[in-house]
């Protein structure tokens, strides 16, 4: 339904009060019954997680947590690629084997998962059993339908990307006198290779690509739809899919033939299929949305929609990239030495200060910087001086001896007869928030819902320092009282509708929120948020506003969000700030 201004004449108490309300009518219907999936890539175990690993999960387990919010059930997966020449070669380096070395690795990106809490629901490894038996399944499938024959490829390899790359996606550079060719988009170095190996028709599917890719929505955002266009409009060559088993012995074999090892990249995105209960009775298929880096765009958006039709099976419902973090302008490297380790900056951030910081200045269409000062001035400023301090002065015993949600005389005639014209602007924002935020959450701007929070945030800390509570009770009229008790309910109202839509973001902060106002664990759905004492107004349900009297708060008081001591952030030497350019694979 279009969002309509609406005046709202409402007799209240005897009085005519007059509010505008610029809102859609009643709530989102939410059908219990209603299934959403989420993925994020699994993750290259050829290195620890940093930053960016993070990021990925932190999207996807917020996307996940939100659609619980709206009452739906959500499953989120996620897991390690274990396969491939990278990991056989980091092996050799360390001098253990293999698998030896994805356990290790494995289990760091789930102790971190479990640090920053993302919420999965299956974790995968591609060196399961359950894993290989999709995988040969898969390529069964494949192979009997005429999609993949045995031939001759050759192209220049790019060992770090685990890819065949067209003489356009590679260039010269000089690295201190000697010239060698290097990938465009990684930097790293190709080879020039040829090998008799496995092919899959990719040629074939041209057409039904490029009507998947202009569907509304299926790539997110728009800027790397249009990117996928130029890569089908460009005509697309038939793909290898498997390596020489001499050259890769690390992996899963192709079925039928011991000389040939399945492809990397086929490999790991068969785990979207391992994860629905493939090749037994799939559940949650299609997968509703795939959420991935852009440096891995062409392998979801082209490859990985050519596999499932060929297969027969539905694409994904939606694929949501984002771009990468810098820090300070420069792409992180561990020769730079300015990888950002997750481990480190949660126990100086915390898990949700980190998580928060990410979120609120992660934009998905371009490269976002990282630095240390930027987070603690974030976190500092918004976390700490807005929501924190707000939740602190309004709950203070010094204005609320009596510690209740709502004070026994306030007095809500006396509040909607006398509001100035910012007060108004801000319960009209308040009464919109729920929906203005699911607006932005269904396109996956998720930086975009946060704003609109932290905007009545900032206004609602604005009305009440406006109001001056403390003078109010410092003068202890009965009139003064009850302007007073008003100030402080319409503040609890704004915290607890900005707590619920702040859990799939920040889920241990606004747990502590809410919990500090007594809001019942049954009582934080985003239903809930459409039902505030300005929202029941709004719809005539008159004295129901008044149902939190009386309640206590629950908890010991303490700081919601305590201030980050300014120290020297850990950084690389500054260098002067570029314009950023979107860079993509080509």
């Amino acid at each position: 339904m279009a969002a309509i201004a609406k005046m709202i004449s409402h007799q209240f108490l005897g009085r005519k009060i007059k509010l505008i309300f610029k809102l859609k009518l009643g709530f989102r219907a939410v059908h219990q019954s209603s299934q959403f999936s989420i993925t994020t890539p699994i993750f290259y175990v050829n290195a620890a997680p940093h930053i960016g690993h993070m990021y990925t999960a932190v999207l996807a387990d917020t996307i996940h947590r939100w659609q619980h919010l709206l009452g739906r059930k959500s499953y989120l997966y996620t897991g390690t690629d274990e396969h491939g020449l990278k990991i056989q070669q980091s092996a050799l380096r360390q001098g253990v084997e293999p698998l030896e070395h994805c356990n290790t690795v494995s289990q760091t990106f789930r102790d971190l998962f479990t640090t920053c809490g993302i919420d999965h629901s299956d974790f995968v490894r591609t060196t399961e059993p359950r894993h290989r038996d999709a995988v040969q399944n898969f390529w069964g499938v494949l192979e009997s339908g005429g999609h993949i024959y045995k031939g001759t490829y050759e192209g220049w390899y790019c060992t770090n990307e685990e890819a065949f790359l067209a003489e356009e996606q590679t260039h010269m550079v000089d690295e201190g006198g000697t010239v060698n060719r290097v990938s465009l988009e990684s930097g790293h170095p190709v080879q020039w290779t040829i090998e008799e190996n496995y092919l899959f028709r990719l040629s074939s599917f041209q057409q039904p690509l490029l009507e998947l890719v202009k569907k509304e929505g299926f790539i997110q955002p728009s800027v790397f739809k249009t990117i996928v266009l130029g890569w089908l409009e460009s005509g697309l060559p038939d793909l290898s899919v498997s390596r020489q088993r001499s050259r890769l012995p690390w992996g899963i074999q192709v079925p039928g033939d011991s000389a040939q090892t399945i492809y990397v990249w086929l490999d790991a995105l068969v785990n979207y299929l391992t994860v629905s209960g493939y090749p037994g009775n799939s559940t949650n298929w299609p997968i509703s949305c795939h959420v991935i880096g852009k440096d891995i765009l062409k392998f979801h958006a082209i490859y990985w929609p050519a596999f499932l039709i060929a297969a027969k099976m539905e694409p994904p419902k939606h694929i949501f990239c984002h771009s990468h973090w810098t820090v300070e302008d420069r792409k992180m490297s561990k020769s730079l030495g300015n990888v950002v380790d997750p481990f480190d900056r949660i126990q100086k951030y915390t898990s949700d200060g980190l998580r928060y910081f990410l979120l609120r200045n992660g934009v998905p269409h371009f490269d976002c910087d990282y630095s240390d000062v930027k987070v603690i001035a974030c976190l500092n400023d918004e976390l700490c001086n807005n929501l924190g301090n707000l939740l602190s002065r309004s709950t203070a015993p010094s204005l609320n001896p009596e510690q209740t949600w709502a004070p026994s005389d306030a007095s809500w005639e006396d509040f909607l007869t006398n509001l100035s014209d910012e007060d108004e602007s801000l319960i009209n924002q308040l009464v919109n928030l729920p929906e203005v935020v699911s607006s932005h959450m269904d396109q996956y701007n998720i930086y975009k819902a946060m704003d609109s929070i932290l905007r009545v945030l900032r206004d609602t800390n604005a009305f009440f320092q406006r109001r001056t509570p403390w003078n109010d009770r410092k003068l202890g009229t009965h009139e003064t009282i009850i302007r007073l008790n008003n100030t402080l309910h319409c503040t609890y109202e704004i915290l607890h509708v900005c707590g619920i839509l702040l859990q799939p973001m920040v889920p241990n902060l606004s747990n502590s929120l809410l919990s500090h106002l007594g809001i019942p664990s049954h009582s934080r759905t985003y239903q809930n948020a459409t039902r505030s004492a300005f929202h029941r107004i709004r719809i005539g349900e008159t004295g129901k506003e008044r149902q939190m009297k009386g309640k206590r708060f629950l908890g010991e008081r303490k700081e919601l969000f305590p201030r980050i001591l300014t120290e020297k952030p850990q950084s690389v030497q500054p260098v002067k700030s570029k314009k950023k350019k979107l860079k993509v694979q080509k």
